[in-house]
């Protein structure tokens, strides 16, 4: 197995949606989306959605997506609709690097909050967001099936 090298974050094109959905599918606490789903967020006609994929290069020069992050706007207002690392690269910092680059570009363009809803058992994830200054804000019953969870929504307003 060729040595891993630099880890480097850009916008999701189409093309990664086979990739995405073959992360999504290892993750029993992902949001599972359907293709036609992936393929709303890449659609011209939806330019108000942000897709970005982490990608860690080997030596030989290939690059492997090791995570990505969907989100979609309305008004000055962004939902975090779904995040997520591959298992074999879960605890080095991989989602953090994702959700503070989603943080800094949706800043950059006037956001004046984010929101998310994450699974309750969901400790790492909701470990990450309270680092990032996220408040919980509210619950949903029974939100989640397969097993069929709680959801604890997350703020982080910037005004």
């Amino acid at each position: 197995m060729p040595k891993r090298e630099a880890l480097k974050i850009r916008s999701a094109v189409a093309e990664d949606i086979p990739a995405m959905l073959a992360l999504e599918r290892h993750s029993a606490s992902a949001a599972h989306w359907r293709p036609e789903q992936y393929d709303k967020v890449f659609s011209r006609l939806n330019p108000r959605r942000l897709a970005l994929v982490i990608e860690e290069e080997g030596t030989d020069g290939e690059a492997d997506v090791q995570g990505f992050l969907v989100a979609r706007a309305v008004e000055r207002e962004w939902e975090l609709e779904n995040i997520l690392v591959a298992g074999r690269a879960r605890r080095r910092g991989l989602g953090t690097r994702l959700l503070g680059e989603f943080i800094d570009r949706v800043r950059a363009e006037g956001a004046e909050s984010l929101f998310l809803e994450v699974r309750e058992s969901n400790r790492p994830a909701r470990a990450l967001y309270e680092r990032w200054a996220f408040v919980e804000s509210g619950r949903r019953k029974g939100y989640y099936a397969n097993p069929t969870e709680d959801a604890v929504a997350y703020r982080l307003s910037f005004v």
